[in-house]
């Protein structure tokens, strides 16, 4: 596992000139129509360009190849396309650990980057946070950090497994939608999975193959604990007394595994064989066990999520006097940890349901195994895509925050901090030429000077860590910090949270200037 730490002043990866990054020379006996890769795009695709310039992105080519390729589609800018043949091997390229995993007739669509170098991955995904930043936010980070990487197989502790009687070959299937398609893989094995996870795929086909509802039974959901795998059958009829016994009978021979039955949403999931232990996951460098049920959210990948709370509060540096708010706390992943170097934290997420989870996590470890007590905490629900400047004001002062946001970002909580700083710039300016900030992000999201009454004593935070799912929406977000709300981008990196796959995971460091 690899702990982040920061280089000063490092140059951006997206800045290296293209002699920088030894790609090989045209080879002498090279056709015509043969193509260098220059770099990957956001889904993995190699990106090449024709003789006339036009663009290629090609599934399957990896930057400094030398390839030929099948254009399938083609507009008038670009075109997408397969390799067809591979005329010169990057270095990076590495045989995928997964039989299921490649171009070929129904191979598994679950990864995009298995033929790529662990590392290179990484530096790949590096490379998209920079950009992003730049392109969208124009702006840049003081310092790179060094990017949070771990285990490559067997990290995915939570996913939704897709399932499907194929009544023509009297046979289940259970796993990923194939590459591009609505068909399901025919997987016997899934290296992304826990190992005891992806021995149980073939059980579990021959399992659902047996119940007198295996066609209607669309889906398994997946989540692992310490010792714990819940397993939610998503269930379109009720199941027979008949098929309830053969799911305890499962459970008896893989004593790690908990059913639990889905009738219809989320919140129907029920418990039918309850382990001898509770599904939770557990922070040992806080002494912290948190209980979660299948349906809440919680880390794709364990290992690091761990590195990555030490990591945030690491640079969030908070000490015992200082009170910090967690946005889009969720469970209390952030919060807890918090309330064991904090004076006071305050967690607000956009589900009552997980609030109330969340309270019960912090009562549960009000002592940790380590012997300390959690700081005072309070746990408020609210809509945070809908927040204003006083709704923000109302929250009272904190030190510092920690930003945990879904895929959409946290838009509506930054312009709140925004509007907030450019008011008290209008107030403040006595020369009639002054103006506020008025640089822009790339979507132009420009913050008009706001009428509205925050109280005098009310403070911005002086440090902000924000923990990003879509390097896109950090960068919209960073520029408006930057740019409208009075902070610099100390710190950024990312986070390898799903290695193999295009998702990149980030975090930034925003300090008041």
């Amino acid at each position: 596992m690899n702990n982040s730490t920061a280089h000063p002043n490092a140059e951006p990866a997206s800045s290296l000139p293209d002699a920088q990054l030894h790609f090989a020379p045209r080879p002498a006996h090279a056709q015509d129509d043969w193509l260098l890769v220059q770099s990957l795009d956001l889904e993995a695709k190699g990106v090449a360009h024709k003789a006339d310039g036009k663009v290629v992105f090609i599934e399957g080519a990896l930057p400094g190849e030398w390839v030929s390729a099948q254009s399938h589609r083609k507009k008038n800018n670009w075109e997408a396309a397969t390799i067809t043949a591979l005329h010169h091997e990057s270095s990076q390229r590495v045989r995928p650990g997964c039989p299921h995993f490649g171009l070929h007739a129904g191979a598994c669509g679950g990864c995009k980057m298995q033929h790529l170098d662990a590392a290179a991955q990484v530096a790949t995904k590096q490379r998209v946070l920079e950009d992003d930043l730049w392109h969208l936010g124009k702006c840049r980070a003081a310092n790179i950090l060094r990017p949070i990487h771990g285990p490559t197989w067997g990290y995915r502790w939570r996913a939704r497994l897709s399932v499907r009687y194929v009544a023509k070959k009297g046979a289940v299937l259970i796993g990923f939608h194939e590459r591009k398609s609505r068909y399901i893989a025919d997987m016997q094995s899934c290296a992304i999975l826990p190992a005891h996870v992806s021995a149980m795929l073939l059980p579990l086909r021959a399992l659902i193959g047996s119940l007198q509802a295996r066609e209607t039974c669309p889906q398994i959901e997946l989540a692992c604990g310490d010792g714990v795998t819940a397993l939610v059958l998503r269930h379109l009829e009720p199941l027979s007394d008949s098929d309830i016994a053969k799911l305890h009978a499962f459970a008896a021979q893989h004593p790690s595994v908990q059913w639990w039955l889905q009738p219809k949403g989320p919140d129907t999931a029920h418990c039918i064989t309850p382990a001898a232990a509770q599904l939770a996951y557990s922070l040992p460098t806080f002494g912290i066990t948190m209980p979660f049920k299948p349906a809440d959210f919680t880390q794709v990948n364990p290992h690091i999520n761990r590195v990555l709370i030490n990591q945030a509060l690491q640079l969030l540096d908070v000490q015992k006097n200082e009170r910090v708010i967690d946005w889009f706390c969720g469970l209390g992943n952030f919060t807890l940890p918090l309330a064991t170097q904090a004076g006071s934290v305050l967690g607000i997420e956009g589900s009552q349901t997980l609030v109330e989870r969340a309270q019960a996590n912090y009562h549960a470890n009000r002592t940790t195994t380590h012997g300390q007590t959690l700081a005072p905490t309070q746990f408020v629900a609210r809509n945070l895509f809908e927040m204003t400047a006083p709704m923000l004001a109302a929250d009272g002062t904190a030190d510092k925050w920690l930003v945990d946001p879904p895929r959409e970002g946290a838009f509506a909580l930054v312009k709140a901090l925004a509007d907030i700083h450019q008011q008290r710039l209008a107030a403040t300016a006595t020369d009639p030429s002054t103006k506020p900030d008025t640089a822009t992000s790339a979507d132009d999201n420009a913050v008009a000077t706001p009428d509205f009454s925050i109280p005098a004593d009310w403070q911005p935070p002086q440090r902000i860590v924000y923990v990003s799912c879509n390097p896109a929406t950090l960068a919209r977000d960073a520029g408006l910090l930057v740019h409208q709300a009075g902070y610099r981008i100390s710190a950024a990196g990312v986070i390898n949270m799903f290695p193999h796959t295009a998702h990149v995971e980030s975090m930034a460091v925003f300090e008041r200037v």
